[in-house]
């Protein structure tokens, strides 16, 4: 976890602030999974997630953006509404440590050097990389079996606005389509646990974070203008 700071830490201080605006902040907020265990709500916040941000905006309307967000994840079929569940008893608990990059775009202009108050929409996309750890189900009861890794697509959207001078503060909701069926437990890679594989085994997990983003920005005025 630590090169991943390294990473963030050396992306932001080998660009000229002079030359561009930058952003460096916190997201807080919760988590929620979505696969083949509890209940299949899309928006359904009920674990932590927290994180490192950094944005690079290239123009009043598109940013550069890096982020580095640990969460928990779990579910219990307890909770859903579906009686084959409830009935099955399952549950797990696991950890995400994702790092993102990609480009979010602003529907409106958002110029961080005006003074008056600003308020866009926002959409975010890229590539992520999650850690997890690599779980099986046996008779109920729920086992690590490492760890392991995937890429997942982020799906983001949300709203901003500049609170204070300096300041943004954003609201925003988050789904990341993984490469992986194993978030829970229900598909272990390893052939010796085959038999224990369940569920849809066609479709791959999903996890949502949902919350606040609040940054710092900082850089000289810059000119958006071609050269």
């Amino acid at each position: 976890m630590s090169r991943v700071f390294v990473v963030l830490f050396l992306i932001v201080f080998s660009l000229k602030a002079e030359a561009q605006i930058n952003e460096v902040g916190i997201f807080a907020g919760g988590s929620n999974y979505i696969g083949d265990v509890g209940p299949t709500n899309y928006i359904a916040p009920k674990d932590l997630a927290v994180g490192l941000l950094y944005k690079y905006n290239r123009s009043t309307r598109h940013s550069y953006r890096a982020s580095f967000t640990y969460a928990k994840i779990s579910a219990n079929d307890a909770d859903s509404d579906s009686s084959g569940r409830k009935q099955r008893g399952y549950s797990f608990d696991n950890t995400v440590k994702e790092l993102s990059l990609g480009l979010e775009f602003n529907f409106f202009d958002f110029n961080l050097h005006e003074p008056e108050f600003q308020l866009t929409p926002y959409v975010y996309s890229g590539l992520s990389y999650a850690w997890y750890d690599e779980q099986y189900i046996n008779n109920g009861r729920t086992y690590d079996n490492g760890n392991n890794s995937s890429f997942a697509i982020p799906m983001i959207v949300g709203i901003k606005t500049n609170v204070l001078p300096n300041f943004v503060i954003g609201l925003e909701v988050g789904a990341r389509y993984t490469f992986t069926d194993n978030l829970d437990g229900s598909y272990p890679e390893d052939d010796t646990f085959q038999n224990l594989r369940f569920g849809n085994l066609e479709s791959e997990d999903w996890y949502v974070f949902t919350g606040f983003t609040l940054t710092y920005t900082f850089g000289e005025k810059p000119c958006y203008c071609p050269n």
